[in-house]
């Protein structure tokens, strides 16, 4: 898996990004390309915001046992996977300002660097390694533009 903290896989992360419109169709799920870009903006709040609740001591342990693996590992997310209630968008959202939190978000993380993350506690892993953070993030990005085919 590519390393997401690099500066040229972000870039190519990017120019992928800059080749969604809000009219981008998805090739399978329900949300449309701005819900999406807010879908995948919620892993980034999370890392970087206090925008969301830690979940209980043992939604915790039950994360950290049933799906950790799943988010934190190197299989592909299936289509049309169950989400956290947390990333699930039904509300409209504007294509431009998600587009443009995304693309920040990526590069802050570049700026901050793998070192940064590495031992970072995660709201619902708890710490996670480098190589954890990295495959979470460029994962769920990955799926999602691969779903918008760009």
């Amino acid at each position: 898996m590519e390393n997401i903290f690099l500066p040229e896989t972000a870039a190519n992360l990017i120019a992928r990004i800059n080749h969604l419109t809000p009219e981008t169709k998805p090739l399978w799920g329900k949300m449309n390309a701005p819900q999406m870009l807010a879908h995948v903006n919620v892993a980034y709040e999370m890392a970087f915001e206090n925008k969301h609740k830690k979940p209980g001591v043992f939604m915790r342990w039950m994360l950290k046992m049933f799906v950790k693996d799943t988010v934190c590992g190197p299989k592909p997310y299936k289509h049309n996977s169950q989400t956290a209630p947390a990333f699930l968008i039904t509300s409209d959202k504007d294509f431009g300002t998600e587009k443009n939190r995304l693309i920040g978000y990526l590069n802050k993380s570049v700026e901050l660097g793998e070192d940064y993350f590495d031992g970072k506690e995660s709201l619902s892993f708890g710490k996670l390694t480098k190589e954890e953070w990295n495959v979470m993030f460029h994962k769920h990005l990955e799926h999602h533009l691969s779903q918008f085919n760009v």
